[in-house]
C-alpha cells in the first residue's frame, strides 16, 4: 500500500506540472492573440482613414520626406495634359511643367496640388490678372506678401510665379498643421467652396495623369 501511496503521489506531481504547463502556454498564445488584435484594431482604422480622405491622400509629404518616383507625373504626362485639356502652347506647357515639377520637390508638395491651384486661379493663362490685382499662373497678390515679391520683375513667368505662389502654399500648410482645407481657403483669401474646387480638380488631374 505504502508503495503505490508513493508511485500515486510522483503521478499526480507530473500531472500537476503538465498542467501548469499547458496552461502557461494558453495563456501566452492569449496575451500573443490580444496583441495582434489590439494592433489590428489600430491599423486598420487609420488605413481606412487615409483611404478615404482623398485631401490626405493627394497631399504632399511634410518637409524631408520623400514621394516614390513613380508615383509622380513625369514632364512630357503634364506637358501633354495642359496641351489638351486647356490648349496651352507646347513651350508654355514645358515651361509650367518645369515650374511645378521644380517647386513641387523643393517645397515637398504635392506637383497634381499645384496643377490643381493653377487650374481655378488661371486656368494656366499666365497672364492673369484679377480685379484685386493678383498675378499669374498662380494669382500671387503682390500687396499681401510683399517680402517674397521684393525684386520680382515678370511674375507672369511660370518659374518665378511657381516658385513664389508653392512658398505661400507650403508656408500655410505648415501654419494649419498640414491641413489643406484650411491651408487653401487662406490661399483663396477665404473663398467659399474653394477647397472643394481644388481637390476635385486634383482628382480629376490624378485620373487624367495615371491613365496616360
Amino acid at each position: 500500500m505504502h508503495g503505490n501511496s508513493v508511485l500515486d503521489a510522483v503521478q499526480l506531481q507530473r500531472k500537476a506540472r503538465v498542467t501548469t504547463m499547458l496552461t502557461a502556454i494558453a495563456l501566452s498564445f492569449g496575451v500573443a492573440a490580444q496583441t495582434v488584435e489590439a494592433q489590428s484594431a489600430v491599423a486598420v482604422p487609420m488605413a481606412v482613414a487615409v483611404a478615404s480622405n482623398p485631401i490626405s491622400a493627394s497631399m504632399s509629404n511634410s518637409p524631408g520626406e520623400s514621394t516614390p518616383e513613380s508615383a509622380l507625373p513625369s514632364l512630357s504626362d503634364i506637358t501633354a495634359m495642359l496641351r489638351a485639356q486647356f490648349r496651352v502652347a507646347p513651350v508654355e506647357s514645358m515651361k509650367i511643367a518645369r515650374a511645378v515639377l521644380t517647386e513641387a520637390d523643393r517645397h515637398a508638395i504635392s506637383p497634381v496640388l499645384l496643377l490643381a491651384v493653377m487650374s481655378v486661379e488661371s486656368s494656366f493663362d499666365r497672364h492673369a490678372v484679377s480685379v484685386a490685382g493678383a498675378r499669374g499662373l498662380m494669382q500671387v497678390l503682390p500687396a499681401a506678401h510683399p517680402q517674397l515679391i521684393a525684386g520680382t520683375t515678370d511674375l507672369s513667368d511660370p518659374a518665378i510665379n511657381v516658385r513664389i505662389g508653392t512658398t505661400i502654399l507650403r508656408d500655410y500648410l505648415d501654419a494649419s498643421g498640414g491641413d489643406l482645407d484650411a491651408a487653401l481657403l487662406r490661399y483663396s483669401g477665404g473663398g467659399r467652396g474653394y477647397a472643394r474646387r481644388v481637390v476635385l480638380r486634383m482628382q480629376r488631374f490624378d485620373a487624367s495623369l495615371r491613365r496616360d
